[in-house]
């Protein structure tokens, strides 16, 4: 079976972030956009409506290293947020305790990543969890 070539992944995955092709309530791009490597970028998820997160956008970094995506890339908020999956010591989300990044495929995306970071928000058990003041980072 052939496997696409990381720079090929990350190019589409870039081209569909600049473009705005992929879902409304969250965004992605290259934190700088001459890293020729294309390892670190830059995102925000829009708050769930509904929970305590809505109306609220949450910054983070993505770095999608050298074995990416054959490897889930590091995942980090720069926003502060209170969620079980993320350490509240420094903002990075847990492998461990996030399944998507636990039981990461080569076919999944940084879309997907943080559509399902906003489903995480907006779950039943999560959906309430008192929040630190809008704008706070770690």
């Amino acid at each position: 079976m052939f496997k696409v070539p990381r720079n090929f992944k990350l190019l589409e995955e870039l081209e569909k972030g600049e473009k705005g092709l992929g879902a409304e309530s969250c965004s992605y791009g290259l934190s700088d956009p001459d890293d020729m490597t294309l390892t670190h970028w830059n995102a925000t998820i829009l708050g769930p409506p509904n929970s305590t997160h809505e109306n609220r956008i949450y910054s983070l970094t993505i770095e999608c290293g050298p074995t990416y995506p054959d490897t889930p890339p590091l995942v980090k908020f720069i926003s502060k947020i209170n969620l079980p999956c993320v350490d509240q010591s420094c903002g990075r989300v847990k492998p461990d305790n996030f399944p998507i990044l636990r039981n990461w495929k080569r076919s999944y995306s940084m879309e997907i990543l943080l559509l399902e970071l906003r489903k995480e928000m907006a779950s039943s058990l999560n959906r309430k969890l008192s929040q630190p003041e809008e704008g706070e980072t770690f």
